[in-house]
């Protein structure tokens, strides 16, 4: 019980950090163009973040059962070891301001704890299947192709939108073009972080539920009194007290602020105006929530930094500052194959102290 009560509180850690670490995926922009205040814009975030996350649970399910092969038993210091390393990069590249995936942290970091729990055996990862209902899942659908696939979509549609915008506005004045998107991009960085919400804050719900289903099949609250009857689930079912907790953890880690990721993505990457700002925030939230509806677990922050590097480039090619880009991009070539190494030593020692 122990053992389950510390993967609770890493999950919900994780879920904290998840909130700050990508709450500038939402504001960067609409903070960085000075259409709200970084304690408005941190306010709208939350509360949008809360609407996204109980939209749906299909990314949950995705995590829950989506990338580990079904004849693996997957025990809660493998769940531990995987949201550890999942906090330590993401904590890594908080304080270094790089914006990363925590999405590619927590299945990079499930991965490898995974590999240590089995003893290399490659054949506990999904690759790729088609399940009862004809749908395909494992880390080449639902990880691998969305990693490249989802970065090309956000920047193509950051510059389409820009295009778009460009030629509807051609003979706009400034001052109204300034006015009116202003008020717009308060509407596209609500849809930002309701999507993000749609996204990011089910990945949680998916390794809880893996814990709690894990603990009730070994027979671990069998004893417990009926008041606490709630925490033995079926295997498949998101339960709905976790949404709300997981919600609502996100959205106060979103209001915790970020300000070191906000700083890279809204100021140093491109500098940006309003009709930039409503571009970015727009294309990438349409990516997101796409993918939330397909079950897609997405890197948010993936997605809304190459929005902001299509609209940059609109602008024209040197507005973007690619060397900056170049060590956000090694962060995301990195993300998994560390945190699958983090993952994995973790789970080692874990194993080791416990006799296991």
């Amino acid at each position: 019980m122990t053992l389950l009560v510390l993967v609770l509180l890493a999950a919900l850690v994780f879920e904290y950090i998840n909130g700050f670490h990508d709450a500038a995926n939402a504001i960067a922009t609409v903070v960085s163009t000075k259409v709200l205040t970084p304690r408005q814009a941190i306010l709208l975030a939350a509360c949008m973040e809360v609407l996204g996350a109980m939209v749906s649970v299909k990314v949950a399910q995705t995590i829950y059962h989506g990338y580990i092969s079904s004849g693996v038993s997957i025990s809660s210091d493998t769940i531990l070891a995987a949201l550890l390393a999942a906090i330590v990069w993401n904590l890594i590249t908080w304080l270094a301001g790089i914006p990363s995936s925590s999405t590619h942290a927590l299945i990079g970091g499930l991965c490898g704890a995974v590999l240590a729990q089995t003893q290399m055996q490659w054949g506990a990862l999904m690759w790729s299947e088609t399940n009862a209902v004809g749908q395909s899942v494992g880390l080449w659908p639902k990880l691998v192709k969305p990693m490249f696939l989802s970065p090309v979509f956000g920047f193509a549609l950051g510059v389409a939108v820009m295009l778009l915008l460009t030629i509807l506005l051609l003979r706009a004045r400034p001052a109204i073009i300034q006015r009116v998107f202003g008020k717009l991009q308060i509407l596209s960085a609500g849809a930002m972080a309701f999507s993000h919400g749609s996204n990011d804050a089910q990945k949680t719900m998916g390794i809880i539920t893996l814990a709690l289903v894990a603990a009730t099949s070994n027979g671990m609250f069998d004893d417990l009194p009926a008041l606490f009857s709630f925490l033995k689930i079926e295997p498949g079912v998101i339960p709905f007290w976790v949404q709300v907790l997981c919600a609502l953890t996100i959205a106060a880690g979103t209001a915790g602020g970020g300000w070191r990721i906000i700083r890279t993505m809204g100021h140093k990457m491109v500098k940006l105006q309003p009709v930039h700002g409503f571009a970015a925030e727009t294309s990438a939230a349409v990516v997101i929530f796409g993918a939330s509806c397909m079950g897609i677990p997405l890197s948010t922050t993936h997605v809304i930094s190459t929005s902001i590097m299509g609209v940059g480039a609109m602008k024209r090619l040197s507005a973007v500052k690619w060397g900056l880009v170049g060590r956000i991009i090694w962060a995301w070539v990195l993300t998994l194959p560390v945190t699958a190494l983090i993952g994995y030593g973790i789970c080692l020692a874990t194993r080791a102290l416990t006799g296991k």
